[in-house]
């Protein structure tokens, strides 16, 4: 029997579903290639897999993908809709839309299973946030962590999910205020809802409807504002017939991309009754598509169309797509096309001010606006160190952080070719992918990433350095 190399250690920052896919792919692949590894697992939550995505625990909030296409493992497409037979078997269907609650169970199981069964490769989970980091001469990367330890590392994938939902569009007298929800999945976050009042969610993506879900009862009208005033459009109630993706031909750019778009729909509705067979087979292609628009056609797209895209993209499941149309035919729910100009936080709530010219007086502000992926604008002191340490620099877009076609982080400009053994996946790669934040999506994102680093862990070792989990000096 082959014996294990000598050991390597890799962190992963951040433990949602990217990082708990990602660390327990690369101890499936060390254990492959008989690398003793240790991969650190760094993040403040007390449970893995879990994240705001899935860190709900209202049975409401739904998945958008049917069960079928959310297994962790692309090379075992029933493992989730196994896991689900042997766990909640009235859940266990290929087409159900399953409580996101099990999604989050489902991998915190997955990798405590592959944890317990690695041979020689061990997980360490860090209950802290990353703070800090930098790269050595010896290409080692170190993390300062928010418990006062530094982590040293041979090399690192940052999985950070989904930021904070944008609050620049608030008045200040509302962000400071009690009335104010800022992070609608924060837990007990809605607790500052007073009961009975009417509610505005500022926002009308997928998030609004999981929380008019939560916030809906008798006598409480939940008002719900967005530029645009676009809803996500529903998933089909049946399952519909696969369409093959198109041909792409033709010079890129914009214009092209929306012809061939609108072709291809045109085509799937006559063939199928149906645009959304022919939205769903333009997913392998999205990437290609995308790369291939000049950069002025990517910032108008950003610009123009990508709200309509998302829409239908992003799409809800049946039950809460019924439950949403009933709310709004019952009058608990009202859609305005517009944006809030102005509020003045009174004794009973906020008094709101659209620019539309209507007047709300409602019980709370609910922030239902999206993640942002404009990294260079955040205030996070990890993102602020990794830019001044030249190890990561913001993609053209504005949307993520600048990459290579497998996920690894490219330098600031003036670095040269060095590039630190540093990688991403999932929202971090949104300027490079477009399509980057479904589990369809980063479970491959994952794979690839954890193949990469094991290789050139495994080609590249250094038994004599110094490393692990240290106190500070």
């Amino acid at each position: 029997m082959k014996s294990y190399q000598s050991g390597s250690d890799i962190a992963v920052i951040g433990a949602g579903a990217a990082g708990s896919l990602t660390a327990t792919r690369l101890l499936q692949h060390a254990d492959r290639h008989r690398l003793r590894l240790d991969v650190w697992l760094i993040d403040p939550a007390r449970e893995n897999g879990r994240g705001p995505a899935y860190g709900t625990d209202d049975a409401r909030h739904l998945l958008n993908v049917p069960a079928a296409r959310m297994t962790a493992f692309a090379e075992d497409p029933d493992h989730f809709v196994h896991w689900l037979a042997d766990r909640h078997p009235q859940h266990a269907d290929h087409d159900a839309f399953v409580p996101r609650v099990l999604y989050g169970r489902y991998l915190a199981h997955v990798l405590d299973d592959t944890a317990r069964r690695s041979a020689g490769a061990r997980l360490h989970r860090v209950q802290a946030r990353a703070i800090g980091t930098a790269h050595h001469d010896d290409s080692t990367l170190s993390f300062l962590l928010s418990s006062g330890r530094t982590l040293r590392v041979d090399a690192a994938v940052l999985a950070l999910g989904n930021f904070a939902a944008d609050c620049r569009w608030a008045p200040e007298t509302l962000r400071t205020s009690h009335r104010f929800v800022a992070s609608p999945w924060s837990p007990d976050a809605l607790c500052a809802v007073p009961p009975g009042a009417d509610v505005l969610l500022v926002g009308t993506g997928l998030t609004m409807a999981d929380m008019t879900l939560s916030l809906q009862r008798p006598g409480r009208t939940v008002i719900a504002v967005s530029r645009s005033g676009l809803l996500p459009q529903p998933h089909a109630s049946e399952p519909l017939p696969q369409s093959p993706p198109p041909v792409v031909a033709g010079p890129p750019g914009l214009d092209a991309f929306r012809r061939t778009v609108l072709t291809h729909l045109s085509r799937s509705r006559r063939a199928h009754g149906d645009w959304r067979p022919g939205f769903d087979s333009l997913r392998p292609l999205t990437t290609d598509l995308w790369r291939r628009l000049p950069p002025a056609d990517r910032t108008r797209f950003l610009k123009e169309h990508l709200r309509l895209w998302e829409v239908h993209r992003h799409r809800m499941p049946p039950p809460t797509a019924a439950a949403v149309r009933q709310a709004r035919e019952l009058g608990q729910l009202r859609i305005v096309s517009g944006h809030l100009t102005d509020a003045a936080v009174t004794g009973e709530g906020v008094r709101v001010r659209l620019s539309t010219g209507t007047t709300l007086d409602v019980g709370a502000v609910v922030n239902c606006t999206g993640s942002r992926s404009d990294v260079g604008s955040l205030d996070d002191p990890f993102l602020h160190s990794l830019f001044k340490t030249g190890l990561a620099r913001p993609h053209a877009t504005g949307l993520g952080l600048g990459a290579t076609r497998d996920g690894r982080l490219l330098s600031a400009p003036g670095r040269g070719d060095v590039r630190a053994p540093l990688w991403a996946l999932g929202s971090l790669l949104r300027g490079e992918l477009l399509e980057t934040t479904a589990i369809p999506e980063i479970r491959v994102q994952a794979d690839g990433i954890a193949a990469s680093a094991v290789a050139l862990l495994k080609r590249d070792e250094h038994p004599q350095r110094h490393r692990g989990l240290f106190a500070s000096p």
